[in-house]
C-alpha cells in the first residue's frame, strides 16, 4: 500500500551528483529531501529569509535514511513528503524518493526539525498552521 503524501516534486539526477560507480552519492540524496522540503515550506507560504529576519530558524536536529536502489544519471524522480508531529516542538518530516520510470522506492527518510527563535526552540505553531492550511487546500 502507498503511503499518503500532501507534496511532492519531481527532480533528475545531473552528472555531477554521481560517484565513481556512477550513481547518486549518497550524501546527494540529502541535498535532494531538503530541496523538497524547502520547497514544500515556500508553498505553504513561508519565507526563510523573512522568518530569519524575525529571529525564526527551523533546523535539522536528525537524520534517518534507508537506503534501497540507486539513482543513476539523467534519472527522474518523485521526492514525496509528508510531516507529523509530536507535541510541537520537533516536526517529523517523512520522505520518500521513487524512480519515475517504475514507481521503485529509492529512499525512504525521516527528518527531524526543530524550530528555533533567537537560538531557543519554540513549539512550531506557525509551521504546523501553514501547513495544515496547505493540507486543506490540498484535500
Amino acid at each position: 500500500m502507498k503511503e499518503k503524501y500532501i507534496f511532492q516534486l519531481e527532480m533528475q539526477v545531473r552528472d555531477y551528483e554521481c560517484d565513481i560507480q556512477g550513481i547518486v552519492n549518497n550524501s546527494v540524496y540529502q541535498n535532494y529531501l531538503e530541496h523538497t522540503r524547502h520547497e514544500f515550506i515556500k508553498t505553504a507560504g513561508l519565507d526563510f529569509a523573512k522568518l530569519h529576519e524575525e529571529g525564526i530558524d527551523p533546523v535539522v536536529y536528525r537524520v534517518e535514511i534507508d537506503y534501497k536502489l540507486p539513482l543513476k544519471s539523467g534519472d527522474k524522480f518523485i521526492s514525496k513528503l509528508n510531516y507529523e508531529t509530536n507535541g510541537h516542538v520537533k516536526i517529523n518530516f517523512l520522505q520518500d524518493i521513487y524512480r519515475k520510470k517504475d514507481d521503485k522506492l529509492i529512499v525512504r527518510a525521516k527528518v527531524i526539525a526543530v524550530i528555533l527563535k533567537n537560538g531557543k526552540p519554540i513549539k512550531s505553531n506557525l509551521f504546523i498552521n501553514a501547513f495544515d492550511t496547505l493540507t486543506h487546500k490540498n484535500i
